[in-house]
């Protein structure tokens, strides 16, 4: 039985997904990222499209908002989701990018691209609280929508355990940091490694407190 969060007082559902059915629409991907926020590493994008069956949602039971889940239940559901969808595709907005674009642009970066890796191509999208100006296709963009939507919840697993298994490819060649346990964000402990050992080629360097050590790491090499 795959493991479930018994706080959870509500799973996401297919309300948002068979509403576009009942417009006309066949195909629908949910699209989420992982990311967003850190301090080091690419932005994630996850875009997945379900089953139209009528035992998707008991299929899929369980699977919900990435950061409501504990990492042995999204690794778990990652494979569900790999063996079970219809498609998925994965997209990457690298540090490269966010430094030279932003985070938002870098997320819409990322997001297109999980798009041209699905094998499938979808008639509608839903999505996070975003939308993709440059897709050509019709668009729902839902507040808290990987709570509500099964599509944009298992697209955020997708997401969130394909970047946190980069970052921990990243602590094999960076251990002093703590990669592995932060994966990127900003807590105390990352913080304290960024002082220390200064900032790595991964680290965003557009992104406070990133920015106010590279500057100061650099005058001091002056």
């Amino acid at each position: 039985m795959l493991p479930t969060n018994k706080k959870l007082k509500q799973a996401p559902t297919l309300v948002e997904e068979m509403a576009l059915c009942e417009q006309g629409y066949s195909c629908i991907a949910g699209l989420d990222e992982a990311g967003r926020g850190c301090l080091a590493g690419p932005v994630v994008a996850g875009a997945v499209i379900l089953p139209r069956a009528e035992n998707t949602l008991e299929l899929f039971a369980g699977v919900n908002d990435s950061k409501k889940l504990t990492p042995l239940a999204r690794d778990r559901f990652y494979d569900l989701i790999m063996q079970n969808a219809l498609a998925v595709g994965v997209g990457i907005g690298s540090v490269e990018i966010i430094d030279r674009r932003n985070i938002l642009q870098a997320t819409k970066y990322a997001m297109g691209q999980a798009l041209t890796q699905l094998s499938i191509a979808p008639d509608a999208l839903l999505l996070d609280a975003i939308y993709l100006p440059k897709i050509a296709l019709p668009q729902r963009s839902i507040i808290k929508g990987d709570a509500r939507s099964l599509s944009i919840a298992a697209a955020s697993i997708i997401a969130k355990v394909t970047r946190d298994r980069i970052l921990l490819e990243l602590h094999k060649e960076y251990p002093e940091y703590g990669f592995d346990q932060h994966k990127g964000y900003g807590t105390p402990a990352h913080l304290k490694a960024l002082h220390t050992h200064g900032v790595t080629p991964h680290h965003r360097r557009s992104f406070a407190p990133v920015s106010e050590l590279f500057g100061l790491f650099a005058q001091n090499d002056l």
